[in-house]
């Protein structure tokens, strides 16, 4: 693959993906392959979104899906009951606002597109019950003025879920992370910021509260991991070092010594644009 290879457009970054048969496994972990319908309902059926779902446990009603994409949160959320807006620049129809139409009209749920960036929300004050950004804080031009809309839509009680996004521990490990992101090659767009950049914008927004979910420790963060094929890969790894394959297994069997090893590997975990998410709320 050429890592010179730049496209105009993300949609016709992602054709050129998904035409490369050795990306096959890339485009599915993305979401990005065809049918659309399939691939929504495939995010719907994950680990990943199994999470998010427990976070919405006894929450309904209007729902903004922030940079949705090709739609796969926006079916998701309609799916668990939200009506839902789906916010999306891009009015392409394999990674935009068309996609998401087209989705609309085949699955008749409940999503009405707005093609608009996040920094400049289109709605009145306290419009919704829930926002929802998988992977959008990272790529806004204005991280701080971004919080201060999402906060601003919701209303009082609501909650913001912003899913899956790259930190980094110190500005000088940014280029490693562009370098290395399998994806920013071909258009850009990528970005991270410092844990305490997220934090920090989301408490000056006005949320109450942030809670931070680290990133071995959800499956929010993990997919495409589950936490027992993470488990299975690292006993994969050991076992290339000390050759004794069912041991391992077995030290590893009990979810509680897994969860401990976890919590301790955090603290060492520095790894370029890792995967943090957060929950916020508004009183």
């Amino acid at each position: 693959m050429n890592g010179e290879r730049k496209f105009t457009t993300w949609e016709d970054a992602v054709i050129w993906l998904r035409n490369q048969p050795e990306q096959r496994q890339l485009v599915l972990d993305a979401f990005y392959d065809d049918p659309l319908v399939g691939a929504a309902e495939r995010y719907f059926q994950s680990s990943e979104w199994q999470a998010v779902a427990a976070l919405l446990a006894g929450r309904s009603g209007v729902a903004l899906d922030v940079g949705a994409g090709r739609g796969i949160a926006s079916y998701a959320l309609a799916r668990s009951g939200f009506a839902v807006t789906a916010l999306e620049p891009d009015p392409s129809a394999i990674v935009g606002g068309a996609a998401i139409r087209g989705l609309v009209q085949q699955t008749q749920l409940p999503i009405q597109v707005v093609e608009e960036f996040s920094e400049r929300l289109p709605f009145a004050d306290a419009t919704f019950d829930l926002v929802f950004a998988r992977a959008v804080l990272h790529h806004t031009r204005d991280l701080e003025g971004a919080c201060r809309e999402m906060f601003r839509v919701l209303r009082p009680g609501g909650m913001l879920i912003a899913a899956r996004e790259h930190v980094i521990s110190k500005e000088a490990d940014l280029p490693q992370f562009l370098a290395q992101h399998p994806l920013h090659h071909l258009y850009g767009g990528e970005h991270a910021f410092l844990l305490d950049r997220y934090t920090g914008a989301l408490t000056k927004a006005g949320f109450s509260a942030v809670d931070t979910l680290a990133p071995l420790r959800s499956p929010i963060n993990l997919f495409p991991y589950t936490s027992e094929t993470l488990k299975a890969a690292i006993v994969t790894k050991l076992s290339q070092k000390i050759p004794v394959a069912p041991l391992w297994r077995t030290a590893l069997a009990s979810n509680w010594l897994f969860g401990s090893l976890l919590s301790m590997a955090e603290r060492f975990d520095h790894r370029p644009g890792r995967l943090y998410s957060f929950v916020c709320h508004k009183a």
